[in-house]
């Protein structure tokens, strides 16, 4: 199947990029609600599914142990941008189980935010593995392993507890099978699995309604979901797009970015999942897609919607301010 195109790029009235790509959205019974294009065709979730791969943290009570709340939660589900509050909430994490920057294994690299990488390269400063946009996960798989007794180095190879854990919670919350021949390796060195888009879907929707989970991992998934929807922030960063849509409507959207053009959703209110994929790995077309399918999903709130539509229609600027054109959501998606 070819998907179709859901995102166009204009400059002035004329379709200058289109990118294409599939949208699933998915009640916790596993009945679709909308679907677009392939969502059967395996893809890898990357970043989107943090909050997944947090349920641990919760389950094996290290995050009570280490009296973790909304904020660092968040942060075990983020994707942040190395800003100081991410660096040093990330640093205060590992404290609590007796660790510090030395025992990451996600590796370097500069913040996505420009002021902070600014700051950091002007006080003749380089990055460490806390300005990884990944360092609050695996300070969260680190702290998992040090309240469980395990040996933590290590701990981002496949085979390790730490990663066999997170692979049963994958396993278990989406329905689908994260084997050996449909493994990569993640920008942050972790195991990463494709299956269907579909099952992200259906993942997200059980996250958000606990249906199908026992009592202990229900009460996880809601109170990982809530801390990154009290914490937007937290889970990326000022100016980031995940930031934007959780505040339109506190408390009532969750959202996710993954590299390469995915999202993953969940809308507790309506017992939803969303997963989506643009084919192209656009980053802004993703934002787009995103945007435009809570819109739709949301129709009834139709100030909620409205907002939602606007943030689905960006506008591009040139070097001066100038608005020259915009994306748009095209008549499959809109």
């Amino acid at each position: 199947m070819i998907n179709p195109v859901l995102v166009e790029v204009l400059r002035g009235a004329v379709v200058e990029s289109a990118h294409r790509g599939a949208i699933a959205v998915f009640d916790a019974d596993g009945k679709p609600v909308w679907e677009i294009g392939d969502t059967a065709r395996p893809v890898f979730p990357r970043s989107a599914v943090k909050a997944i791969q947090a349920l641990p943290l919760v389950e094996s009570g290290a995050a009570d142990a280490y009296g973790f709340g909304d904020r660092e939660l968040a942060l075990a589900c983020a994707s942040h941008s190395g800003e100081p509050a991410h660096v040093e909430l990330a640093r205060a994490m590992l404290a609590k189980a007796g660790l510090d920057v030395a025992a990451l294994e996600c590796g370097a690299h500069w913040p996505s935010s420009h002021d902070a990488t600014v700051a950091l390269a002007s006080n003749g400063n380089l990055p460490n593995a806390l300005h990884n946009n990944c360092s609050g996960k695996h300070a969260g798989f680190l702290c998992t392993c040090v309240h469980a007794g395990v040996a933590h180095r290590g701990y981002v190879k496949s085979g390790h507890a730490s990663q066999e854990m997170v692979r049963d919670a994958m396993q278990a919350v989406t329905g689908a099978a994260h084997d050996v021949d449909h493994c990569g390796t993640d920008g942050c060195s972790i195991p990463t699995y494709a299956v269907p888009l579909r099952s992200f879907a259906l993942g997200f929707a059980r996250m958000a309604t606990g249906v199908g989970f026992e009592p202990l991992r229900a009460k996880a998934a809601k109170r990982l979901l809530s801390a990154c929807m009290a914490e937007p922030f937290l889970v990326a960063g000022t100016g980031r797009a995940d930031v934007a849509l959780m505040q339109a409507a506190s408390g009532r959207i969750f959202v996710k970015v993954g590299a390469e053009g995915v999202y993953c959703a969940a809308l507790p209110e309506l017992g939803l999942g969303i997963a989506l994929k643009c084919d192209d790995g656009a980053g802004r077309a993703a934002e787009v897609m995103v945007a435009a399918c809570m819109a739709k999903v949301l129709h009834a709130d139709k100030a909620l919607a409205a907002m939602l539509i606007e943030q689905a229609h960006p506008p591009i600027e040139s070097r001066i301010g100038a608005k020259v054109g915009s994306l748009r959501p095209t008549a499959a998606l809109s």
